[in-house]
């Protein structure tokens, strides 16, 4: 028994050599800081601050929907379904890496004569009566012995699977707490589109009322009148278009919260709402991105890459599997577990397939390539990133002017719309100045809004793009290993 014990602990001893190639982070495929320009804002050169989506969206009524999805939302529930299939298949790969014991008893008995022949061939009686037999054993069946890290790189690869499964789930969630901004900030939008098409159906229908008893006093043409009501028709055209905005946005907050949304959370408008959004500083220095959830997610992808080629390599070697057996037999249940009862045995078999047409080498092969894959994935995933967030930065630093540009927009519009109205009421004028004047307004105070929507939602894509809300990760630096493994440690993110 103590050799048989010692054999095993040296095989599990074995089992640590590894043919995988020694894992090294591939360099960053972008430039260390972020464009500089006119289209861009100048940032300070301190790190980007650990944030959450309660600095980026402070409007009670907002973090309360985002509340009520993460905790409803079908799409995480289905993440956190997919990290539990993870863990349960790195757990059974694990498992290979320990002998599978088994225990069994067995009892019998057998009554009857048994028969025997003569050498001319003449069957005799050779005696009858009772035959018993007890036996109860432990045993390991076919446990591999890992010399050259088969099993231990199939396992790690599982492991990093898992961890890629989670770097997903956190991926979905960020997603879905940026879609949710962008709806509830169109809703607001859409909200204020309604209250001018109301605002300009109301001046339209004043408009066609005076026009209509001009019309009837014999001052002004019936050209005039027909003009009144092309606006009020557009007017109240737009306003039946804003209502089903409104009901569609409505109804996308509730299929992203997974649950009805209370109407009370919902905002009156986007004037009201701006200054609920907080500036997001992007700091300088691009190693930020290596925390989004997608390139996290991408290197563990490589990092499982990168051990299959260790299973593959080992997989050319032969497999050399260990069998061993304790237990007691006797032929009378009283003597089951007496001193000579005792029966053990072990064995050591060897697979090696002499010829497979070089399927080996092509699984060698095969691995090195899904692993130039899962390379090529991972940098190109730094590489959106960083397009996005370039994207974003670019955006914020026009987007202030062009807002400033359209609140005189509208102002002159304003303005101008007025003096033609006067003019047109004391007979200076004609009323097509007037249409032209109040379009003119309604265009602009509509772009203004539009304006605002894309400056606030400008913010939600650099919320997004950076990625990293310390209160979406399961844990602060991600999943955590379910047993020992040196070899595998989580991808480090910067906070």
């Amino acid at each position: 028994m103590i050799r048989a014990l010692t054999t095993a602990a040296s095989a599990l001893a074995l089992g640590a050599c590894s043919l995988a190639p020694a894992y090294e982070r591939p360099a960053t495929p972008v430039p260390p800081s972020w464009p500089v320009g006119d289209a861009y804002l100048r940032q300070s050169e301190a790190a980007l601050p650990a944030v959450s989506y309660r600095d980026i969206f402070r409007d009670p009524r907002l973090q309360r929907i985002i509340e009520s999805a993460l905790a409803n939302n079908r799409d995480l529930r289905a993440a956190a379904a997919n990290i539990a299939i993870a863990r349960a298949q790195y757990r059974i790969q694990r498992a290979d890496r320990l002998p599978n014991v088994t225990a069994g008893a067995t009892a019998g008995i057998r009554r009857g004569t048994s028969q025997g022949t003569t050498g001319t061939g003449t069957s005799v009686s050779t005696g009858g009566g009772v035959s018993d037999s007890y036996s109860a054993d432990v045993g390991v069946t076919a446990f591999e012995l890992d010399l050259f890290g088969r099993v231990a790189s199939l396992s790690r690869a599982a492991l990093n699977d898992y961890f890629a499964t989670e770097a997903a789930a956190r991926a979905t969630r960020l997603t879905l707490v940026s879609d949710i901004a962008d709806a509830w900030l169109t809703y607001a939008s859409d909200r204020s589109l309604m209250l001018i098409a109301e605002n300009t159906s109301k001046s339209a229908m004043q408009s066609v009322r005076l026009t209509r008893l001009r019309l009837e006093g014999g001052i002004v043409p019936r050209t005039d009148l027909r003009q009144a009501e092309l606006v009020l028709a557009q007017a109240n055209s737009d306003l039946a278009e804003q209502r089903t905005a409104l009901a569609q946005d409505a109804n996308l907050l509730r299929l992203l919260v997974g649950a009805d949304v209370d109407a009370t959370l919902l905002p009156a408008s986007i004037e009201s709402v701006e200054t609920t959004l907080a500036e997001l500083p992007a700091g300088l220095d691009s190693g930020v991105l290596l925390r989004r959830p997608d390139v996290v997610q991408a290197e563990y992808s490589l990092r499982s890459a990168n051990a299959q080629i260790g299973a593959a390599r080992a997989a050319l070697f032969p497999r050399i599997s260990l069998t061993g057996l304790l237990g007691v037999a006797s032929g009378a249940l009283g003597s089951l577990f007496s001193g000579d009862a005792f029966t053990w045995s072990a064995s050591a078999g060897a697979d090696y397939n002499i010829f497979n047409a070089g399927a080996g080498r092509e699984g060698v092969l095969q691995s090195r390539a899904q692993r130039d894959l899962a390379l090529a994935n991972y940098e190109k995933a730094i590489q959106t990133a960083f397009r996005e967030v370039s994207d974003a930065l670019a955006r914020r630093g026009t987007v202030a002017d062009q807002a400033r540009a359209q609140i005189g927009l509208v102002a002159s519009a304003q303005d101008n719309y007025a003096l033609n109205d006067l003019r047109y009421r004391g007979g200076i004028d004609t009323f097509l100045n007037s249409l032209d004047a109040q379009r003119s307004l309604y265009n602009a105070q509509r772009s203004l809004v539009a304006t605002r929507l894309v400056r606030a939602q400008n913010l939600v894509d650099l919320y997004r793009t950076i990625g990293g809300d310390a209160l979406l990760d399961a844990t602060t630096d991600g999943p955590r290993p379910l047993s020992p493994e040196p070899t595998a440690t989580p991808v480090p993110r910067t906070r």
